[in-house]
């Protein structure tokens, strides 16, 4: 991938945001799809959160499952390398 930067104009929670990255724009409706997903699910979990709270639970959502994928990585490439 080349890299050149992009940008990009996705809505989320109703709101626009200019992101600036070197990714396809596949991936990137691809993540804001995902990123809406998540903040209609718990805006309907939890109505009475204001959308900055929602987005931020998303974002502590978010980083969980990068550290856990990370874990997971980690002790993969260590079972690798112990074989």
């Amino acid at each position: 991938m080349s890299d050149m930067k992009r940008r990009f104009k996705i809505k989320l929670g109703g709101n626009e945001y200019t992101i600036i990255g070197n990714t396809t724009p596949k991936k990137m409706d691809a993540v804001s799809r995902l990123l809406n997903e998540q903040l209609a699910e718990i805006s309907k979990q939890m109505p009475s959160l204001s959308t900055e709270k929602a987005a931020i639970l998303l974002a502590i959502n978010a980083m969980s499952d990068c550290l856990e994928k990370q874990e997971e990585l980690d002790r993969l490439r260590e079972e690798k390398g112990s074989k």
